[in-house]
């Protein structure tokens, strides 16, 4: 009893190899250029990011002037005056209300 190969023989011949192998390094030569363009990409990012750091350590770094600091001292100093406002507003809201409730004894 013979076994029947469905695919019949198989026959290779020196131009199927020649013509995989071919496309074999076109397909090296896809992806050997890809890797190229991610490694220069990479490199590219790199120095944008160290580009990007010193920037900002120099933004960290800088120091009011005294123009700032002038600005900020008048700034406390009425902060600290207006404090109060709402304070006494709340104890004038208290008295009337006191006032009212006595008022209707």
């Amino acid at each position: 009893m013979t076994v029947h190969d469905p695919l019949g023989p198989v026959q290779i011949t020196p131009r199927d190899i020649y013509d995989q192998m071919v496309a074999v390094r076109d397909q090296m030569v896809a992806v050997r250029s890809a890797v190229e363009r991610l490694a220069d990409r990479a490199e590219s990012t790199s120095r944008d990011l160290t580009d990007h750091e010193q920037r900002l350590r120099l933004v960290e770094d800088v120091r009011p002037g005294p123009r700032i600091r002038d600005l900020e001292e008048r700034m406390r100093s009425v902060e600290a005056r207006l404090w109060p406002l709402p304070t006494v507003s709340v104890l004038l809201a208290l008295a009337a209300l006191a006032l009212s409730i006595i008022t209707r004894l």
